[in-house]
């Protein structure tokens, strides 16, 4: 079941339904967003739904002995919680990438090493509902947070339905005390909904769908040879496709929580206006950025020491990021690329505050422009089957071979709407879309809904699956 199916809308017009009957005490109203958020995943593989339920009540259970715990036992619980969800992990997303590997490790010395087939099946939304039940284990250990006594509510936490299989990863922080009391949606709430249920569902079907996943596709296809133009165009049409398929989701996932009452947490704030590499990653998919650097960066000793120190963590911390995408060393030099450039950018940062300063506005923008390039060539190695495939769109794109260069039709739209995309981002920068849409008149609003609702329906593209499912 995905956002942008007519199944999604009817489950949703009916539990919506159900959720506002007048008179429902706020605990069966719980008890039914978790039934409807158990079937809304189960409805994937209903065998993985007993996993998210297992590993959930375990966190559950291993929190509240480390919150009764003392001195060295907290530890031990903190540690069965860290193998318990690690390896799960490990085992689902990287148990293949890790017998390949070992497989053509030992080959090296020779030894002739022939594994069984694993075939293991990824669990969807796996790396999305760990990362956010190993937070709130790691939160009680440092005391930052009470651990929860009610079963039913920390499994509301973990598996609410609008963000569970594609985020943001919310922080138990912030969603358990919306547990707490009776939530229903106002006014604002149902304008904010609406507008951002609509506006991700138009950024899904008609941008990532209908105008760049058939260039994006055409460009990365394993017998692909494009030239320095199309290479040019399929990234381009990439970068815009992974904007708008990933922002859509978030932007559709925060919407359908509002219609309930709750609020979850900006995943993207225009980030292709940013204007260097710490500012694109407080912009993009905030939520993993941010628990990166609670999680990982700052417990490695953050910025703490000398500068290689720092260095070494902000390389590390990109590394890992990029695995966490997928298990391939594709994401690995896309994560490494990231943590290069922002390590050259922390060592060059005083000279880059001196020419912002002697150039004002048009040093933003020049900024700006060279991260948008910069970002580009790094989706090469993201959206990339190998590294002969990113090699090959690399050297066309920086060093292009002598020729006539064409573009197709479709290749030229998407890069006109991306350009469009790129321009949308910087005038709109610095702005609060919640806040924006809370103070237009009905009459706006019914223009903006109605030409989403247009746009979505005469969207002339297939329906593609959700790029971040299978992270």
């Amino acid at each position: 079941m995905t956002f942008d199916s007519l199944t999604f809308v009817v489950f949703l017009l009916g539990l919506l339904g159900l959720y506002h009957v007048p008179g429902m005490s706020w605990q069966v109203r719980k008890w039914l967003l978790l039934l409807a958020s158990w079937i809304f995943y189960g409805a994937w593989n209903p065998p993985f739904l007993l996993l998210l339920v297992g590993s959930a009540t375990l966190d559950w259970w291993l929190a509240q002995r480390m919150d009764a715990a003392l001195g060295r036992a907290r530890r031990v619980w903190l540690w069965a919680s860290l193998i318990s969800n690690l390896g799960v992990l490990a085992f689902f997303k990287y148990g293949d990438f890790l017998r390949d590997n070992a497989q053509w490790l030992l080959a090296q010395i020779g030894i002739d090493w022939q594994p069984a087939e694993f075939d293991i099946l990824l669990p969807v939304g796996i790396s999305f509902y760990t990362f956010q039940s190993l937070s709130y284990c790691i939160d009680v250990y440092r005391r930052e947070v009470v651990a929860q006594r009610s079963w039913r509510d920390y499994q509301l936490f973990v598996g609410f339905f609008p963000q569970l299989v594609a985020g943001p990863i919310v922080r138990y922080h912030d969603f358990a005390p919306q547990l707490e009391t009776p939530r229903r949606a106002g006014a604002n709430a149902w304008v904010v909904g609406i507008s951002l249920l609509l506006l991700g569902l138009m950024e899904k079907i008609l941008l990532a769908d209908s105008v760049f996943a058939p260039v994006a596709d055409a460009v990365f296809a394993a017998a692909a040879k494009p030239d320095s133009a199309m290479a040019w165009a399929g990234a381009l049409a990439f970068s815009g496709q992974i904007f708008c398929d990933f922002a859509g989701y978030s932007t559709a996932a925060i919407g359908t929580a509002a219609l309930f009452g709750f609020w979850l947490p900006d995943n993207f704030r225009s980030p292709y206006a940013a204007t260097g590499f710490s500012d694109f990653w407080r912009r993009w998919h905030i939520s993993l950025s941010s628990w990166l650097r609670d999680y990982l960066y700052i417990p490695l000793g953050g910025n703490r020491g000398g500068r290689l120190f720092t260095l070494r963590n902000l390389l590390l911390t990109m590394l890992l990021g990029g695995l966490w995408h997928g298990a391939a060393w594709t994401f690995v030099a896309w994560g490494g690329f990231h943590g290069l450039m922002l390590a050259l950018e922390r060592l060059a940062q005083p000279l880059i505050t001196r020419i912002s300063a002697l150039l004002g506005g048009v040093g933003r923008l020049i900024g700006g422009l060279l991260t948008l390039l910069a970002v580009v060539l790094a989706w090469v190695w993201f959206r990339a089957t190998d590294f002969s495939q990113a090699a090959h769109l690399h050297q066309q794109m920086l060093w292009p071979e002598a020729g006539e260069l064409g573009l197709s039709v479709e290749a030229k739209l998407a890069i006109l709407v991306f350009a469009l995309l790129w321009l949308a981002h910087w005038l709109s920068r610095n702005l609060a879309l919640r806040q924006w849409l809370q103070a237009r008149s009905a009459l706006s609003l019914g223009l903006i809904w109605s030409l989403l609702i247009i746009l979505i329906v005469w969207s002339p593209g297939t329906s593609r699956a959700f790029i971040y499912f299978q992270f």
